[in-house]
Formats: C-alpha cells, sequence, structure tokens
C-alpha cells in the first residue's frame, strides 16, 4: 500500500485538463499538501522522447500496438522515477492521464481491446491505481471544435469523430464500472464551472 494520494486526470481531446491540473496543483499546494506534477506520456527524460514519437504526426503509420507498446514503456519510467517515490515519501501525485487513457485510446480507440490492455497494465503496475480520478467529460464535438482553435495538432488530434467516440464510451464505461474512484465532471460548461465542480471533491476528500 502506498503511503501518499494518487490523483488522475482523464478525458478527450479539448476537455480542459491542462487548466484544471494547475489548478489542483495550486489549491493542493494552499492546502499544505507535498505535490508532485506528472503528465502521460511524458515527465522524465527517457518518457519525454517517446512522447514527441506518439504525438508527431510524421509518425502517422505506427502500428497500433507499437503505440501501446512505447505508452507503457514511458509509464513504466515514470512510475519507476517518479509515481512510486512520492507515494512512499506521503506526497500527493497529480498526473494529466494514467492507464485510463490506454483502455480509452488504445482499447477503444484504436479498438484493440480492454484485455489487450489489461495484460501490460499488469506487467507494469499491477494493483497500483489512482485513488482518484477525474473524467472530463464533453461531447465529442464540442472537444474537437475547442482543439480545432489551438493552432497545430498532433498525431492524436487528427483523429477522425468515430475514433473519439469510441474512446469517450470506453472512458464512460470505465467510470460506470468503478465510481468509486471515478469521477465524472461536466466539462461542456465553462472553467470557473468546472473547477467548481473539481474543487467539492477536493474538499470532500479525506488526507487533503
Amino acid at each position: 500500500m502506498h503511503k501518499g494520494v494518487f490523483i488522475s486526470l482523464e478525458g478527450g481531446e479539448g476537455a480542459g485538463k491542462s487548466t484544471q491540473h494547475r489548478r489542483i496543483i495550486e489549491w493542493l499546494t494552499d492546502h499544505g499538501n507535498l505535490v508532485v506534477e506528472a503528465r502521460e506520456p511524458g515527465g522524465t527524460a527517457v518518457s519525454e522522447k517517446i512522447r514527441s514519437l506518439l504525438l508527431d504526426t510524421r509518425n502517422a503509420g505506427l502500428d497500433a500496438v507499437s503505440e501501446l507498446l512505447l505508452l507503457f514503456a514511458s509509464r513504466a519510467q515514470l512510475l519507476q522515477e517518479v509515481i512510486r517515490p512520492a507515494l512512499a515519501a506521503g506526497k500527493v501525485v497529480v498526473c494529466d492521464r494514467f492507464t485510463d487513457a490506454s483502455y480509452a485510446y488504445q482499447g477503444g480507440g484504436r479498438q484493440l481491446g480492454a484485455a489487450t490492455v489489461a495484460v501490460l497494465e499488469k506487467l507494469v503496475h499491477q494493483d497500483l491505481q489512482p485513488d482518484l480520478t477525474f473524467l472530463f467529460d464533453m461531447p465529442v464535438e464540442q472537444g474537437m471544435s475547442r482543439v480545432a482553435g489551438r493552432g497545430q495538432a498532433d498525431r492524436f488530434e487528427i483523429e477522425s469523430i468515430r475514433f473519439f467516440t469510441r474512446v469517450r464510451n470506453a472512458y464512460l464505461d470505465r467510470a460506470a464500472a468503478d465510481s468509486n474512484r471515478y469521477v465524472i465532471i461536466d466539462a461542456s460548461v465553462d472553467v470557473d464551472q468546472v473547477w467548481t465542480q473539481v474543487q467539492t471533491v477536493l474538499e470532500d476528500m479525506p488526507g487533503l
């Protein structure tokens, strides 16, 4: 059992995770917590190199299984270097995406299936799971409209509406199956209304 608190943020493209990630870290720090910030893919020197490879649109032909293996390679490094040591030290880890994203994007979006992802999950982190997962949910079309206003799209953002519908459905299925860990946040409203939902959850969570 880890001593710290592990919080992950999940959601499709354009859901506003990055903005809420910053606010969560500020809130936790203001309340006296020692906070470690992480993101996936990325978060270590090796993992950031994998991230660049995965997001580069020039790698459009990357095989789905290769993509999944690269993500778990990045995750294994992040767990070894950052997440496990932080939790062992009693810190709060706030991670922008974790393994739920692989179930949604590769298991659902790429249609590899949950069982394939589960094999790698068991290998890489076994029973370690976030204590709390925020799922920022919104209609796919609205999310893609937000992404369109950002500028240069990455390799995932150029995927089809059909792909992101599968991603969203996979996320919602996982949330329904584990309501003790997941909190679904309505991300379709403005940023302050989203934060109000998040803050309410944080205020009620023991140990923060």
